[in-house]
């Protein structure tokens, strides 16, 4: 069984603190690729935000604060790296479709590594730093039987 990561949101907070907010359910990515060549200064905002703790949704390329694991289909997974090839090629300068489609599969199967071990429905939360060697990224996983609401949410006083 191969198994990937779909946005979740718990409430309406990844709308406000990202630039662009992932729609639920999309296929996503740690997407820390992207923040390869950033520097302290860039490091503000809602841009900080999804630094520090965002998921790339593959669809709309936005970012949610949770991700949940789920079974993908082989056909599924075919489509994302092409599609995440595309946005290589057009954003980022890939020198050519193979080159991007290289760096597709390569971002896709770190993805499967950090799942492959995870029961389905299990919360993943990344935390990134900025350090002299560059981007480091810490993963913390919450499996569904361990989840607790207080984890996740903060509720106020009931009247």
């Amino acid at each position: 069984m191969r198994k990937l990561a779909r946005t979740i949101h718990f409430d309406e907070s990844d709308r406000n603190v990202f630039a662009r907010p992932a729609a639920s359910d999309e296929w996503a990515l740690s997407g820390g690729f992207e923040f390869s060549n950033w520097t302290s200064g860039e490091l503000t905002g809602k841009a900080r935000q999804a630094f520090a703790n965002g998921w790339l949704g593959l669809e709309s390329f936005g970012r949610a604060t949770f991700v949940a694991v789920a079974k993908i289909e082989q056909e599924e997974l075919d489509a994302l790296t092409e599609s995440l090839a595309a946005h290589f090629e057009t954003y980022y300068g890939a020198p050519g479709r193979e080159a991007a489609l290289a760096a597709a599969r390569e971002e896709i199967g770190f993805m499967e590594e950090l799942c492959e071990d995870q029961e389905p429905n299990t919360l993943l939360i990344v935390e990134r730093e900025l350090t002299d060697a560059g981007v480091r990224e810490k993963f913390r996983a919450i499996r569904p039987q361990d989840a607790d609401i207080t984890q996740v949410a903060v509720h106020g006083a009931g009247e």
